[in-house]
């Protein structure tokens, strides 16, 4: 065998040498021993979490051996910007390749949350905060910023009213930023071309119909009043009238809701239906999709007046006189019923 022969063996043995030392070093990283055999083990990856602190919180938690494989394993596989915020459960995470794998690719432990209709910001953010790992206050500054607020193409100096109310799915230590741009396209969805166009029609914005909407929700308990109390708002608002709504002022007095008070109603606020002309400057909660429908949709009728019967429906008047005698025949039954609860 002349040299040139012994030289390309010579090479050809020492590359097959060091592409398995690479594999032998991959495959070895990859496939490091976990003591997690026949167990399901709880990983929590917390929003902003970098991969050197996941990795040392594993380690801590004991749910892997070595910290600097785990690292490697995740850069070898393309996968360190990948993984997901939130709880996994993994079964069987005996290597790292078993652990990122299921992060990567598994599904995260969901959490069902519901905020009901009529809610203000601070009622789903105490929600929030009851319910993951978020703090209500940051949630309130975040619906107030100005920057987040100009994302969402929203006008007004607040995003209450639009977050929709809805049952939801998150996953725990979801980030407040992408918890709320869900609930402000959940509502979105709600204006089609349709809806838009009747906006238009009736000569509301739809940061109007929204703000009258949430007006509505603060006053109808049953569905079948919300189209006719949208039409007494309607018509107050066509004829230059007070809308007087008393939902207006729960929102601006600081221990309600309660029963309003004659000083309640001279309080000076931009929200304070009985002292200004037409709406106020924005919602005062988040209404459901049927009370957006009843201020699209009013029913068609000549009332101005309503007043509560006090079995959560209302008597609706068409005049001053009218209501007035609504008005009476309420204050008997409260006298009654406080009479009969001193008995």
């Amino acid at each position: 065998m002349d040299n040139l022969d012994k030289g390309k063996t010579h090479f050809l043995y020492g590359a097959v040498v060091f592409f398995s030392m690479i594999f032998t070093s991959v495959a070895l990283i990859l496939f490091w021993p976990q003591q997690n055999s026949g167990l399901i083990v709880k990983v929590t990856v917390k929003s902003g979490f970098s991969l050197f602190q996941l990795a040392q919180q594993m380690k801590d938690n004991k749910l892997i051996t070595n910290k600097s494989t785990f690292m490697w394993a995740a850069q070898l596989m393309g996968k360190e910007r990948k993984i997901p915020i939130g709880t996994f459960h993994l079964e069987d995470a005996i290597n790292n390749y078993s652990i990122i794998q299921q992060l990567v690719n598994g599904s995260p432990e969901l959490k069902k949350i519901t905020f009901l209709e009529g809610w203000t910001i601070r009622q789903f953010a105490d929600h929030l905060a009851f319910k993951l790992d978020l703090k209500a206050d940051e949630i309130i500054r975040l619906a107030n910023r100005n920057t987040f607020l100009r994302r969402h193409q929203i006008s007004g100096s607040s995003a209450e009213g639009y977050l929709f109310p809805d049952t939801y799915l998150f996953s725990d230590h979801t980030d407040p930023e992408s918890i709320l741009d869900i609930l402000i396209n959940e509502g979105r969805k709600f204006w089609t071309k349709a809806r838009e166009y009747r906006a238009t029609a009736i000569g509301l914005t739809k940061h109007e119909i929204l703000t009258l909407a949430s007006i509505i929700e603060g006053e109808a308990i049953y569905d079948d009043e919300r189209p006719i109390i949208s039409a007494v708002y309607h018509n107050r608002l066509n004829n230059g009238m007070k809308l007087q709504a008393d939902p207006t002022i729960q929102y601006i007095i600081d221990d309600g809701p309660r029963r309003l008070l004659n000083r309640d109603l001279q309080i000076k606020s931009p929200y304070n239906t009985y002292l200004h002309k037409g709406l106020p400057p924005g919602p005062i909660n988040s209404p459901g999709k049927k009370s957006l429908l009843a201020a699209l949709y009013p029913e068609e009728n000549d009332y101005l007046f309503f007043v509560a019967k006090g079995d959560g429906y209302h008597t609706f008047s068409k005049t001053e006189r009218g209501h007035n005698r609504a008005k009476k025949k309420l204050q008997k039954l409260r006298r009654a019923l406080k009479k009969n609860r001193i008995k």
